[in-house]
């Protein structure tokens, strides 16, 4: 099915049973199987109210053949078509009793392998050496992101709150956005959220115990220009 119309008009799409069971345990072993003591780790963040771990295809590389199933492929090809590589991902466990939550905001910057000054390339940071930029807003809006979940996601433990079509405003700053069309994405275990980088969203506490746990991939088909690579550049398994 093309989801194309509904996240170019939406800026977002919901699709609930893309993974079954054994995919999600699958996952959640291949996990844990890596996490248990490895806090180390310098793309680990643990603390009291998040565990994550960035360049999650890279850290758990076995996790690829269970998150790009056929469901998945065939959603990627027929809403976006062919081309399109993972350029970041992180992996985000909430526990039951955090009270962790992000304000509104849109994905504005891409991992990238070093700093060139570039005309529009903007906003430079770089954690763990590791390069982060704001990328013309051109390359942002033809990225996409996939939010597979691995819990049952509600309003109750943190869902993604978003407002439908800011991604179509380009980039604006957090109080130019009005709230007033807010939609809360309550994804079933085993669904994804699609989303565009420019889509405003935020998400709240947890309020009934129960964990949440999510595998955020961001993609793109695009070259970066004069020599300048994404960093966590991954294919798409076949």
């Amino acid at each position: 099915m093309n989801y194309n119309t509904e996240i170019n008009s939406e800026g977002f799409a919901i699709i609930n049973n893309v993974y079954n069971e054994f995919e999600i345990e699958k996952l959640i072993s291949l996990i844990e199987n890596v996490t248990g003591n490895n806090f180390e780790n310098a793309t680990f963040r643990k603390s009291q109210d998040l565990f994550a771990i960035r360049q999650f295809h890279k850290e758990i590389p076995e996790t690829l053949e269970f998150i790009f199933n056929q469901n998945l492929k065939n959603i990627i090809e027929s809403t976006f078509g062919e081309g399109f590589f993972i350029t970041k991902s992180i992996y985000f466990d909430k526990p039951e009793k955090s009270n962790w939550f992000v304000a509104y905001h849109q994905d504005l910057t891409i991992s990238v392998n070093k700093k060139i000054e570039i005309e529009n390339f903007e906003n430079w940071t770089v954690k763990q050496n590791q390069f982060a930029v704001q990328p013309p807003k051109e390359i942002l809006e033809n990225n996409f992101t996939i939010r597979i979940h691995i819990n049952k996601t509600t309003k109750e433990n943190g869902a993604l709150k978003v407002i439908r079509n800011s991604h179509s405003k380009g980039i604006l700053r957090t109080e130019n956005i009005k709230v007033e069309d807010e939609t809360i994405c309550e994804v079933e275990k085993g669904g994804i959220m699609i989303m565009k980088p420019l889509l405003f969203h935020a998400s709240n506490k947890t309020t009934n115990n129960e964990r949440r746990r999510v595998i955020h991939i961001e993609f793109s088909n695009q070259q970066l220009p004069d020599g300048l690579e994404w960093s966590e550049k991954g294919l798409v398994n076949n």
